[in-house]
Protein backbone atom coordinates (compact mmCIF):
# COMPACT_ATOMS: atom_id res chain seq x y z
CA UNK A 1 0.00 0.00 0.00
CA UNK A 2 2.83 2.41 0.86
CA UNK A 3 4.40 1.75 -2.56
CA UNK A 4 1.12 2.49 -4.27
CA UNK A 5 0.73 5.74 -2.35
CA UNK A 6 4.29 6.72 -3.21
CA UNK A 7 3.66 6.06 -6.89
CA UNK A 8 0.43 8.04 -6.79
CA UNK A 9 2.14 11.02 -5.17
CA UNK A 10 4.92 10.86 -7.74
CA UNK A 11 2.37 11.35 -10.49
CA UNK A 12 0.33 14.03 -8.72
CA UNK A 13 2.55 17.09 -9.35
CA UNK A 14 1.02 19.55 -11.83
CA UNK A 15 2.31 22.94 -12.98
CA UNK A 16 -0.64 25.28 -13.36
CA UNK A 17 1.26 28.25 -14.84
CA UNK A 18 4.66 29.93 -15.12
CA UNK A 19 5.01 33.62 -14.18
CA UNK A 20 7.99 35.59 -15.57
CA UNK A 21 8.85 38.79 -13.72
CA UNK A 22 11.39 41.52 -14.36
CA UNK A 23 11.13 41.46 -18.16
CA UNK A 24 8.29 41.90 -20.61
CA UNK A 25 7.47 42.19 -24.30
CA UNK A 26 9.34 40.17 -26.88
CA UNK A 27 12.10 39.29 -24.42
CA UNK A 28 9.62 37.66 -22.02
CA UNK A 29 7.94 35.84 -24.92
CA UNK A 30 11.27 34.39 -26.05
CA UNK A 31 12.12 33.24 -22.53
CA UNK A 32 8.72 31.59 -22.17
CA UNK A 33 9.10 29.85 -25.53
CA UNK A 34 12.48 28.42 -24.46
CA UNK A 35 11.20 26.88 -21.20
CA UNK A 36 10.66 23.13 -21.08
CA UNK A 37 8.67 23.89 -17.95
CA UNK A 38 6.14 25.80 -20.04
CA UNK A 39 5.48 22.70 -22.16
CA UNK A 40 4.60 20.77 -18.98
CA UNK A 41 2.01 23.33 -17.81
CA UNK A 42 -1.35 21.69 -17.14
CA UNK A 43 0.10 18.16 -17.20
CA UNK A 44 0.70 15.76 -14.33
CA UNK A 45 4.39 14.91 -14.00
CA UNK A 46 6.56 13.02 -11.54
CA UNK A 47 8.47 14.79 -8.78
CA UNK A 48 11.74 13.70 -10.36
CA UNK A 49 10.71 15.22 -13.70
CA UNK A 50 9.58 18.40 -11.95
CA UNK A 51 12.89 18.80 -10.12
CA UNK A 52 14.75 18.42 -13.41
CA UNK A 53 12.58 21.05 -15.16
CA UNK A 54 13.06 23.52 -12.31
CA UNK A 55 16.82 23.12 -12.55
CA UNK A 56 16.77 23.54 -16.32
CA UNK A 57 14.57 26.66 -16.14
CA UNK A 58 17.46 28.83 -14.94
CA UNK A 59 19.79 27.69 -17.74
CA UNK A 60 17.10 28.04 -20.40
CA UNK A 61 16.23 31.54 -19.21
CA UNK A 62 19.88 32.55 -19.24
CA UNK A 63 20.40 31.23 -22.78
CA UNK A 64 17.28 33.04 -24.00
CA UNK A 65 18.58 36.38 -22.68
CA UNK A 66 22.02 36.15 -24.28
CA UNK A 67 20.87 37.16 -27.79
CA UNK A 68 19.71 40.47 -26.27
CA UNK A 69 23.16 41.15 -24.80
CA UNK A 70 22.47 40.04 -21.21
CA UNK A 71 25.13 37.48 -20.34
CA UNK A 72 25.20 37.88 -16.52
CA UNK A 73 21.59 38.02 -15.30
CA UNK A 74 20.42 37.08 -11.81
CA UNK A 75 17.70 34.44 -12.08
CA UNK A 76 15.61 32.95 -9.28
CA UNK A 77 13.15 30.09 -9.88
CA UNK A 78 10.58 29.69 -7.09
CA UNK A 79 7.81 27.05 -7.09
CA UNK A 80 4.79 27.48 -4.83
CA UNK A 81 4.54 25.45 -1.63
CA UNK A 82 1.55 23.43 -2.91
CA UNK A 83 3.15 20.55 -4.82
CA UNK A 84 -0.21 19.45 -6.23
CA UNK A 85 -0.97 22.74 -8.00
CA UNK A 86 2.30 24.50 -8.74
CA UNK A 87 2.75 28.09 -9.79
CA UNK A 88 6.37 28.65 -10.80
CA UNK A 89 7.73 32.19 -10.57
CA UNK A 90 10.88 33.10 -12.51
CA UNK A 91 12.34 36.40 -11.32
CA UNK A 92 14.90 37.99 -13.64
CA UNK A 93 17.34 40.80 -12.93
CA UNK A 94 19.01 41.44 -16.25
CA UNK A 95 22.00 43.31 -14.90
CA UNK A 96 24.28 45.33 -17.16
CA UNK A 97 24.20 44.30 -20.83
CA UNK A 98 27.22 43.43 -22.91
CA UNK A 99 28.12 46.31 -25.23
CA UNK A 100 29.96 46.37 -28.52
CA UNK A 101 33.62 47.30 -27.97
CA UNK A 102 35.56 46.64 -31.19
CA UNK A 103 34.17 46.23 -34.69
CA UNK A 104 35.90 44.83 -37.78
CA UNK A 105 33.16 44.81 -40.40
CA UNK A 106 33.48 45.05 -44.16
CA UNK A 107 34.06 43.55 -47.60
CA UNK A 108 37.42 43.13 -49.26
CA UNK A 109 37.80 42.96 -53.03
CA UNK A 110 35.73 44.63 -55.80
CA UNK A 111 32.55 44.35 -53.71
CA UNK A 112 34.05 46.76 -51.20
CA UNK A 113 33.70 49.52 -53.81
CA UNK A 114 30.08 48.65 -54.65
CA UNK A 115 28.00 51.62 -53.46
CA UNK A 116 24.89 49.50 -52.82
CA UNK A 117 26.80 46.98 -50.73
CA UNK A 118 28.47 49.86 -48.87
CA UNK A 119 25.03 51.23 -48.06
CA UNK A 120 23.92 47.83 -46.74
CA UNK A 121 27.08 47.54 -44.65
CA UNK A 122 26.46 50.94 -43.08
CA UNK A 123 22.87 49.91 -42.28
CA UNK A 124 23.85 46.66 -40.55
CA UNK A 125 27.21 47.53 -38.95
CA UNK A 126 27.21 47.16 -35.11
CA UNK A 127 27.81 50.51 -33.42
CA UNK A 128 30.52 50.65 -30.71
CA UNK A 129 28.95 51.36 -27.35
CA UNK A 130 25.57 49.90 -28.29
CA UNK A 131 24.10 46.82 -26.62
CA UNK A 132 25.19 43.72 -28.52
CA UNK A 133 22.11 42.20 -30.20
CA UNK A 134 22.91 38.74 -31.49
CA UNK A 135 19.74 38.48 -33.59
CA UNK A 136 20.56 41.80 -35.33
CA UNK A 137 24.12 40.57 -35.88
CA UNK A 138 22.89 37.32 -37.49
CA UNK A 139 20.32 39.19 -39.59
CA UNK A 140 23.00 41.59 -40.86
CA UNK A 141 25.33 38.71 -41.68
CA UNK A 142 22.57 36.98 -43.67
CA UNK A 143 21.56 40.19 -45.45
CA UNK A 144 25.07 41.00 -46.69
CA UNK A 145 25.69 37.40 -47.77
CA UNK A 146 22.45 37.40 -49.77
CA UNK A 147 23.17 40.81 -51.30
CA UNK A 148 26.58 39.66 -52.49
CA UNK A 149 24.92 36.81 -54.40
CA UNK A 150 22.14 39.05 -55.71
CA UNK A 151 24.69 41.48 -57.15
CA UNK A 152 26.73 38.80 -58.86
CA UNK A 153 29.56 38.13 -56.40
CA UNK A 154 29.13 34.38 -56.57
CA UNK A 155 32.64 33.63 -55.26
CA UNK A 156 32.10 35.65 -52.07
CA UNK A 157 33.04 33.97 -48.80
CA UNK A 158 33.78 34.82 -45.18
CA UNK A 159 37.26 35.86 -44.19
CA UNK A 160 36.14 35.58 -40.58
CA UNK A 161 32.87 35.67 -38.67
CA UNK A 162 33.17 35.59 -34.91
CA UNK A 163 32.06 37.43 -31.81
CA UNK A 164 34.19 37.34 -28.65
CA UNK A 165 32.28 38.15 -25.47
CA UNK A 166 34.22 39.09 -22.33
CA UNK A 167 31.73 38.69 -19.48
CA UNK A 168 33.93 40.42 -16.89
CA UNK A 169 34.33 43.52 -19.06
CA UNK A 170 30.77 43.21 -20.39
CA UNK A 171 32.19 43.74 -23.86
CA UNK A 172 31.70 42.11 -27.28
CA UNK A 173 34.30 42.30 -30.05
CA UNK A 174 32.78 41.74 -33.53
CA UNK A 175 34.94 40.52 -36.40
CA UNK A 176 32.84 39.96 -39.54
CA UNK A 177 34.50 40.30 -42.95
CA UNK A 178 33.90 38.96 -46.43
CA UNK A 179 35.97 38.66 -49.57
CA UNK A 180 33.78 39.37 -52.58
CA UNK A 181 35.73 37.92 -55.47
CA UNK A 182 35.05 39.22 -58.99
CA UNK A 183 31.60 40.35 -60.05
CA UNK A 184 29.93 38.17 -62.66
CA UNK A 185 28.05 39.39 -65.74
CA UNK A 186 24.79 38.51 -67.42
CA UNK A 187 25.20 35.64 -69.86
CA UNK A 188 22.96 34.15 -72.53
CA UNK A 189 19.27 33.58 -71.70
CA UNK A 190 17.73 30.32 -72.93
CA UNK A 191 13.96 29.78 -73.02
CA UNK A 192 12.60 26.24 -72.86
CA UNK A 193 8.87 25.58 -73.17
CA UNK A 194 7.77 22.14 -72.03
CA UNK A 195 6.09 19.90 -73.00
CA UNK A 196 5.22 21.92 -76.12
CA UNK A 197 6.22 25.28 -77.53
CA UNK A 198 3.24 27.65 -77.54
CA UNK A 199 4.91 31.07 -77.97
CA UNK A 200 7.60 32.08 -80.42
CA UNK A 201 11.01 32.35 -78.68
CA UNK A 202 11.64 35.57 -80.61
CA UNK A 203 8.70 37.15 -78.77
CA UNK A 204 9.98 36.06 -75.35
CA UNK A 205 13.49 37.31 -76.12
CA UNK A 206 12.07 40.84 -76.36
CA UNK A 207 11.44 40.68 -72.62
CA UNK A 208 15.19 40.48 -71.96
CA UNK A 209 15.88 44.19 -71.65
CA UNK A 210 19.58 43.88 -70.77
CA UNK A 211 22.55 43.04 -72.98
CA UNK A 212 24.82 40.08 -72.57
CA UNK A 213 27.88 41.30 -70.68
CA UNK A 214 25.98 43.76 -68.47
CA UNK A 215 26.66 43.38 -64.77
CA UNK A 216 24.72 40.63 -63.02
CA UNK A 217 21.85 41.57 -60.73
CA UNK A 218 19.04 39.39 -59.39
CA UNK A 219 16.62 42.29 -59.91
CA UNK A 220 16.93 41.85 -63.68
CA UNK A 221 15.67 38.27 -63.37
CA UNK A 222 12.87 39.38 -61.02
CA UNK A 223 11.69 41.89 -63.62
CA UNK A 224 11.81 39.20 -66.32
CA UNK A 225 9.65 36.96 -64.14
CA UNK A 226 7.11 39.75 -63.60
CA UNK A 227 6.95 40.40 -67.36
CA UNK A 228 6.33 36.72 -68.06
CA UNK A 229 3.61 36.63 -65.41
CA UNK A 230 1.96 39.67 -66.99
CA UNK A 231 1.68 37.88 -70.32
CA UNK A 232 -0.41 35.16 -68.62
CA UNK A 233 0.68 32.43 -71.05
CA UNK A 234 2.40 30.12 -68.57
CA UNK A 235 1.32 28.19 -65.51
CA UNK A 236 4.86 27.63 -64.24
CA UNK A 237 7.84 29.96 -64.64
CA UNK A 238 11.27 28.81 -63.44
CA UNK A 239 14.19 31.24 -63.91
CA UNK A 240 17.52 29.79 -62.83
CA UNK A 241 20.94 31.47 -63.05
CA UNK A 242 23.75 28.94 -63.54
CA UNK A 243 26.93 30.42 -62.05
CA UNK A 244 28.51 26.95 -62.07
CA UNK A 245 28.37 27.01 -65.89
CA UNK A 246 29.76 30.53 -66.21
CA UNK A 247 32.49 31.18 -68.78
CA UNK A 248 34.57 34.33 -68.63
CA UNK A 249 32.46 35.36 -65.59
CA UNK A 250 29.25 35.37 -67.67
CA UNK A 251 26.35 33.56 -65.97
CA UNK A 252 23.93 31.76 -68.32
CA UNK A 253 20.24 31.93 -67.39
CA UNK A 254 17.85 29.04 -68.00
CA UNK A 255 14.13 29.89 -68.23
CA UNK A 256 11.78 26.90 -68.11
CA UNK A 257 8.11 27.50 -68.92
CA UNK A 258 5.01 25.33 -68.78
CA UNK A 259 1.86 26.48 -70.64
CA UNK A 260 -1.19 27.57 -68.67
CA UNK A 261 -4.64 26.34 -69.58
CA UNK A 262 -5.40 27.86 -72.97
CA UNK A 263 -9.10 28.66 -72.50
CA UNK A 264 -10.72 30.26 -69.45
CA UNK A 265 -14.47 30.09 -68.90
CA UNK A 266 -16.14 32.34 -66.33
CA UNK A 267 -19.69 32.50 -65.03
CA UNK A 268 -21.42 34.22 -62.17
CA UNK A 269 -24.54 35.92 -60.89
CA UNK A 270 -25.00 39.57 -59.99
CA UNK A 271 -27.47 41.93 -58.44
CA UNK A 272 -27.62 45.71 -58.39
CA UNK A 273 -30.27 48.04 -57.08
CA UNK A 274 -30.33 49.79 -60.48
CA UNK A 275 -29.58 46.87 -62.77
CA UNK A 276 -31.59 44.14 -61.04
CA UNK A 277 -30.66 40.43 -60.98
CA UNK A 278 -28.35 39.17 -63.69
CA UNK A 279 -25.78 36.67 -64.87
CA UNK A 280 -22.26 37.01 -66.28
CA UNK A 281 -20.51 34.76 -68.77
CA UNK A 282 -17.07 35.01 -70.29
CA UNK A 283 -14.61 33.16 -72.50
CA UNK A 284 -10.95 34.08 -72.86
CA UNK A 285 -8.25 32.51 -75.02
CA UNK A 286 -4.90 33.12 -73.34
CA UNK A 287 -3.02 32.55 -76.61
CA UNK A 288 -4.43 32.22 -80.11
CA UNK A 289 -1.14 31.72 -81.91
CA UNK A 290 2.62 31.69 -81.37
CA UNK A 291 2.67 35.48 -81.65
CA UNK A 292 0.84 35.61 -78.32
CA UNK A 293 -2.43 37.18 -79.46
CA UNK A 294 -5.38 36.98 -77.03
CA UNK A 295 -9.16 37.19 -77.41
CA UNK A 296 -11.97 37.80 -74.94
CA UNK A 297 -15.76 37.65 -75.16
CA UNK A 298 -17.92 38.64 -72.19
CA UNK A 299 -21.64 39.13 -71.57
CA UNK A 300 -23.18 40.78 -68.51
CA UNK A 301 -26.94 40.25 -68.81
CA UNK A 302 -29.06 41.85 -66.09
CA UNK A 303 -32.70 42.75 -65.90
CA UNK A 304 -32.18 46.46 -66.59
CA UNK A 305 -28.64 46.56 -67.96
CA UNK A 306 -27.00 44.45 -70.69
CA UNK A 307 -23.35 44.73 -71.70
CA UNK A 308 -21.49 42.69 -74.33
CA UNK A 309 -17.73 43.07 -74.80
CA UNK A 310 -15.35 41.78 -77.47
CA UNK A 311 -11.61 42.29 -77.14
CA UNK A 312 -8.51 41.37 -79.11
CA UNK A 313 -5.01 41.94 -77.66
CA UNK A 314 -1.52 41.83 -79.12
CA UNK A 315 1.57 41.96 -76.90
CA UNK A 316 3.49 45.25 -77.09
CA UNK A 317 7.01 44.79 -75.75
CA UNK A 318 8.87 47.71 -77.29
CA UNK A 319 9.61 50.67 -75.00
CA UNK A 320 7.15 49.53 -72.31
CA UNK A 321 5.68 46.12 -71.49
CA UNK A 322 2.00 46.22 -72.35
CA UNK A 323 -0.64 45.52 -74.98
CA UNK A 324 -2.17 46.79 -78.18
CA UNK A 325 -5.92 46.29 -77.76
CA UNK A 326 -8.95 46.59 -79.99
CA UNK A 327 -12.24 46.45 -78.11
CA UNK A 328 -15.88 46.73 -79.03
CA UNK A 329 -18.63 47.12 -76.45
CA UNK A 330 -22.42 47.28 -76.70
CA UNK A 331 -24.51 48.42 -73.72
CA UNK A 332 -28.24 48.73 -73.16
CA UNK A 333 -29.52 50.29 -69.92
CA UNK A 334 -33.13 50.83 -68.94
CA UNK A 335 -32.99 51.78 -65.28
CA UNK A 336 -35.13 54.09 -63.20
CA UNK A 337 -32.89 57.00 -64.26
CA UNK A 338 -32.20 56.50 -67.94
CA UNK A 339 -32.95 54.62 -71.15
CA UNK A 340 -29.77 54.40 -73.20
CA UNK A 341 -27.99 52.38 -75.83
CA UNK A 342 -24.29 52.71 -76.43
CA UNK A 343 -21.74 51.23 -78.79
CA UNK A 344 -18.04 52.05 -78.41
CA UNK A 345 -14.94 51.05 -80.35
CA UNK A 346 -11.62 51.50 -78.55
CA UNK A 347 -8.04 51.15 -79.77
CA UNK A 348 -5.44 51.38 -77.01
CA UNK A 349 -1.80 50.96 -76.10
CA UNK A 350 -1.12 50.18 -72.46
CA UNK A 351 2.24 49.98 -70.70
CA UNK A 352 3.98 49.87 -67.36
CA UNK A 353 6.17 52.94 -66.90
CA UNK A 354 7.61 51.67 -63.59
CA UNK A 355 6.58 49.46 -60.68
CA UNK A 356 4.17 52.14 -59.41
CA UNK A 357 2.83 53.78 -62.56
CA UNK A 358 0.80 52.31 -65.44
CA UNK A 359 -0.34 54.29 -68.47
CA UNK A 360 -2.80 53.85 -71.34
CA UNK A 361 -3.27 55.88 -74.52
CA UNK A 362 -6.46 55.17 -76.44
CA UNK A 363 -8.70 56.32 -79.28
CA UNK A 364 -12.47 56.08 -78.75
CA UNK A 365 -15.26 56.08 -81.29
CA UNK A 366 -18.56 56.37 -79.42
CA UNK A 367 -22.19 56.43 -80.49
CA UNK A 368 -24.86 56.80 -77.82
CA UNK A 369 -28.61 57.27 -77.76
CA UNK A 370 -30.39 58.20 -74.54
CA UNK A 371 -33.52 59.52 -72.89
CA UNK A 372 -34.11 60.34 -69.23
CA UNK A 373 -36.92 58.72 -67.30
CA UNK A 374 -38.34 58.43 -63.83
CA UNK A 375 -40.55 55.44 -64.63
CA UNK A 376 -43.58 57.48 -65.73
CA UNK A 377 -42.18 60.43 -67.69
CA UNK A 378 -39.54 60.17 -70.41
CA UNK A 379 -37.72 62.88 -72.34
CA UNK A 380 -37.26 62.70 -76.14
CA UNK A 381 -34.32 60.60 -77.33
CA UNK A 382 -31.00 62.30 -78.04
CA UNK A 383 -28.12 60.89 -80.06
CA UNK A 384 -24.41 61.71 -80.07
CA UNK A 385 -21.49 60.45 -82.13
CA UNK A 386 -18.02 61.24 -80.84
CA UNK A 387 -14.40 60.41 -81.48
CA UNK A 388 -11.69 61.38 -79.03
CA UNK A 389 -8.25 60.38 -77.71
CA UNK A 390 -7.78 59.57 -74.05
CA UNK A 391 -4.83 59.22 -71.65
CA UNK A 392 -5.11 57.27 -68.38
CA UNK A 393 -2.55 57.12 -65.58
CA UNK A 394 -2.82 54.67 -62.69
CA UNK A 395 -0.46 55.19 -59.73
CA UNK A 396 -0.15 52.92 -56.67
CA UNK A 397 2.45 53.29 -53.94
CA UNK A 398 1.27 51.40 -50.85
CA UNK A 399 2.73 48.90 -48.41
CA UNK A 400 0.02 46.28 -49.06
CA UNK A 401 -2.29 46.34 -52.08
CA UNK A 402 -4.94 44.17 -50.42
CA UNK A 403 -5.06 46.04 -47.11
CA UNK A 404 -2.90 49.20 -47.33
CA UNK A 405 -1.86 50.97 -44.14
CA UNK A 406 0.54 53.44 -45.68
CA UNK A 407 0.68 55.09 -49.10
CA UNK A 408 -1.42 56.53 -51.87
CA UNK A 409 -3.35 55.33 -54.91
CA UNK A 410 -4.50 57.64 -57.70
CA UNK A 411 -6.10 57.63 -61.16
CA UNK A 412 -6.03 60.42 -63.69
CA UNK A 413 -7.90 60.63 -67.00
CA UNK A 414 -7.60 63.27 -69.70
CA UNK A 415 -9.76 63.15 -72.85
CA UNK A 416 -11.01 65.53 -75.49
CA UNK A 417 -12.19 65.75 -79.07
CA UNK A 418 -15.25 66.20 -81.26
CA UNK A 419 -18.72 66.12 -79.74
CA UNK A 420 -20.77 66.40 -82.92
CA UNK A 421 -23.27 69.21 -82.87
CA UNK A 422 -22.06 70.12 -79.39
CA UNK A 423 -18.65 71.16 -80.75
CA UNK A 424 -15.35 70.18 -79.21
CA UNK A 425 -14.91 69.18 -75.58
CA UNK A 426 -12.09 68.52 -73.10
CA UNK A 427 -12.33 66.70 -69.81
CA UNK A 428 -10.06 65.89 -66.87
CA UNK A 429 -10.90 63.54 -64.02
CA UNK A 430 -8.79 62.53 -61.00
CA UNK A 431 -9.34 60.27 -57.98
CA UNK A 432 -6.96 59.70 -55.08
CA UNK A 433 -6.88 57.74 -51.82
CA UNK A 434 -4.43 58.21 -48.96
CA UNK A 435 -3.93 55.57 -46.27
CA UNK A 436 -2.32 56.11 -42.87
CA UNK A 437 -2.02 53.51 -40.12
CA UNK A 438 -2.81 54.65 -36.58
CA UNK A 439 -1.44 52.00 -34.26
CA UNK A 440 -1.52 48.28 -35.01
CA UNK A 441 -5.30 48.00 -35.59
CA UNK A 442 -6.47 51.44 -36.80
CA UNK A 443 -6.14 53.37 -40.02
CA UNK A 444 -7.28 56.68 -41.49
CA UNK A 445 -8.44 56.85 -45.12
CA UNK A 446 -8.82 60.11 -47.03
CA UNK A 447 -10.43 60.09 -50.49
CA UNK A 448 -10.90 62.82 -53.03
CA UNK A 449 -12.29 63.27 -56.55
CA UNK A 450 -12.15 66.16 -58.98
CA UNK A 451 -13.60 66.33 -62.50
CA UNK A 452 -13.82 69.25 -64.91
CA UNK A 453 -15.30 69.59 -68.39
CA UNK A 454 -14.88 72.29 -71.01
CA UNK A 455 -17.70 72.10 -73.56
CA UNK A 456 -19.84 74.55 -75.48
CA UNK A 457 -22.98 72.55 -74.73
CA UNK A 458 -22.63 70.08 -71.85
CA UNK A 459 -26.06 68.58 -72.57
CA UNK A 460 -24.82 67.47 -75.99
CA UNK A 461 -22.37 65.12 -74.27
CA UNK A 462 -23.78 61.62 -73.69
CA UNK A 463 -24.38 60.53 -70.08
CA UNK A 464 -21.38 58.15 -70.16
CA UNK A 465 -19.13 61.26 -70.38
CA UNK A 466 -20.86 63.31 -67.71
CA UNK A 467 -20.20 63.40 -64.01
CA UNK A 468 -22.55 62.12 -61.31
CA UNK A 469 -22.24 62.00 -57.53
CA UNK A 470 -23.78 59.69 -54.98
CA UNK A 471 -23.45 55.98 -54.35
CA UNK A 472 -21.16 53.64 -52.45
CA UNK A 473 -18.00 54.86 -54.23
CA UNK A 474 -18.90 58.54 -54.05
CA UNK A 475 -21.10 60.19 -51.40
CA UNK A 476 -22.49 57.44 -49.24
CA UNK A 477 -25.94 58.27 -47.90
CA UNK A 478 -27.20 59.11 -51.40
CA UNK A 479 -28.19 56.77 -54.18
CA UNK A 480 -26.23 56.37 -57.39
CA UNK A 481 -26.63 59.47 -59.60
CA UNK A 482 -28.80 61.14 -56.97
CA UNK A 483 -26.56 64.19 -56.47
CA UNK A 484 -26.29 66.68 -59.32
CA UNK A 485 -28.32 68.82 -61.73
CA UNK A 486 -31.82 67.61 -62.54
CA UNK A 487 -34.35 68.33 -65.24
CA UNK A 488 -37.61 69.88 -64.07
CA UNK A 489 -41.21 69.56 -65.22
CA UNK A 490 -43.32 72.70 -65.87
CA UNK A 491 -44.41 72.76 -62.23
CA UNK A 492 -40.80 72.97 -61.07
CA UNK A 493 -40.67 69.39 -59.76
CA UNK A 494 -37.25 67.73 -60.19
CA UNK A 495 -37.46 64.66 -62.39
CA UNK A 496 -34.22 63.39 -63.86
CA UNK A 497 -30.55 63.49 -62.87
CA UNK A 498 -28.81 64.19 -66.19
CA UNK A 499 -25.19 64.55 -65.11
CA UNK A 500 -22.92 67.55 -64.77
CA UNK A 501 -19.84 69.20 -66.25
CA UNK A 502 -17.94 69.10 -62.98
CA UNK A 503 -17.67 66.98 -59.84
CA UNK A 504 -15.97 67.33 -56.46
CA UNK A 505 -16.18 64.72 -53.70
CA UNK A 506 -14.24 64.02 -50.52
CA UNK A 507 -14.30 61.46 -47.74
CA UNK A 508 -12.76 60.94 -44.30
CA UNK A 509 -12.98 57.40 -42.92
CA UNK A 510 -11.65 55.88 -39.70
CA UNK A 511 -11.35 52.11 -39.33
CA UNK A 512 -10.60 50.04 -36.25
CA UNK A 513 -10.14 46.28 -36.19
CA UNK A 514 -10.98 44.42 -32.98
CA UNK A 515 -9.12 41.26 -33.99
CA UNK A 516 -7.39 39.82 -37.05
CA UNK A 517 -10.64 39.57 -39.05
CA UNK A 518 -13.38 41.92 -37.86
CA UNK A 519 -13.55 45.68 -37.54
CA UNK A 520 -15.77 48.74 -37.80
CA UNK A 521 -15.63 52.11 -39.52
CA UNK A 522 -17.11 55.58 -39.24
CA UNK A 523 -17.05 58.06 -42.12
CA UNK A 524 -18.11 61.45 -43.42
CA UNK A 525 -18.52 62.00 -47.18
CA UNK A 526 -19.26 65.19 -49.05
CA UNK A 527 -19.38 66.64 -52.54
CA UNK A 528 -21.43 67.69 -55.51
CA UNK A 529 -21.83 67.26 -59.25
CA UNK A 530 -22.54 70.69 -60.73
CA UNK A 531 -22.57 73.06 -63.67
CA UNK A 532 -21.23 76.58 -63.38
CA UNK A 533 -19.98 77.69 -59.99
CA UNK A 534 -22.81 76.64 -57.67
CA UNK A 535 -21.69 73.53 -55.80
CA UNK A 536 -24.91 72.56 -53.96
CA UNK A 537 -22.79 70.60 -51.49
CA UNK A 538 -24.17 67.34 -50.03
CA UNK A 539 -22.88 65.58 -46.92
CA UNK A 540 -23.42 62.01 -45.79
CA UNK A 541 -22.42 60.18 -42.61
CA UNK A 542 -22.43 56.54 -41.69
CA UNK A 543 -20.89 53.52 -40.04
CA UNK A 544 -19.68 50.26 -41.47
CA UNK A 545 -18.68 46.68 -40.73
CA UNK A 546 -15.34 45.36 -41.99
CA UNK A 547 -14.23 41.76 -42.58
CA UNK A 548 -10.87 40.58 -43.86
CA UNK A 549 -12.15 37.65 -45.88
CA UNK A 550 -10.00 35.11 -47.77
CA UNK A 551 -10.93 36.85 -51.06
CA UNK A 552 -10.20 40.36 -49.84
CA UNK A 553 -11.78 43.07 -47.67
CA UNK A 554 -15.58 43.02 -47.34
CA UNK A 555 -17.24 46.34 -46.45
CA UNK A 556 -20.88 46.81 -45.42
CA UNK A 557 -21.88 50.44 -44.90
CA UNK A 558 -25.04 52.10 -43.60
CA UNK A 559 -25.20 55.81 -44.35
CA UNK A 560 -27.61 58.72 -44.40
CA UNK A 561 -27.58 61.96 -46.33
CA UNK A 562 -27.80 65.22 -44.36
CA UNK A 563 -29.23 67.49 -47.05
CA UNK A 564 -32.85 66.81 -46.10
CA UNK A 565 -34.22 65.83 -42.67
CA UNK A 566 -36.28 62.96 -44.15
CA UNK A 567 -33.46 61.41 -46.20
CA UNK A 568 -33.58 57.59 -46.08
CA UNK A 569 -30.73 55.33 -45.04
CA UNK A 570 -28.68 53.57 -47.71
CA UNK A 571 -27.02 50.16 -47.47
CA UNK A 572 -23.98 49.23 -49.58
CA UNK A 573 -21.77 46.15 -49.96
CA UNK A 574 -18.27 46.11 -51.48
CA UNK A 575 -15.90 43.17 -51.87
CA UNK A 576 -12.22 43.55 -52.75
CA UNK A 577 -9.53 46.18 -52.38
CA UNK A 578 -10.24 49.82 -53.27
CA UNK A 579 -7.09 50.20 -55.37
Amino acid sequence: MLCCLACASAQAAQVMRVDIRGIDGVMASDVRASLSLQDAAGKKISDRRLDYLLEEAETETRNALEPYGYYSPQIKVTPSSDRNALVVVIEVQRGEPVRVRKVAYGIEGPGGQDQYLTHDLDATRPVPGSVFDQSAYEAGKTRITQRLAQRGYFDADFITHKVEVTRAAKAADVDLRWTSGERYEMGAVTFEQTPTEIISPQLLEKLVYWNEGDYYHQGRLDRLRKSLLGLDYFGRIDIEPLPGDAKDLRVPVQVTLEPAKRTIYTAGVSYGTDSGPGARFGLERRYLNKRGHKALAQVDYAQKRKVATLQYRVPALKWLDGWYTAGLQFADEQSRYIDSRRSELVFSRTGQINTKLDAAVSLHVLRERWAYTNGTVKTPYQTASLSFPQVDLHYISVDDRLYPRRGIGANFTLRGGSAGYGGAFAQAHARAQWFHGLGPQDRLILRGELGYTVAKDALALPPSLRFFAGGDRSIRGYNWREVGPRLQDPSGRYLFAYGAKNVVTSSVEYERYFNASWGAAAFVDGGSAFDGRKLDWHNGVGIGLRWRSPVGPVRIDIARGLKHPDSPFTLSLNIGADL
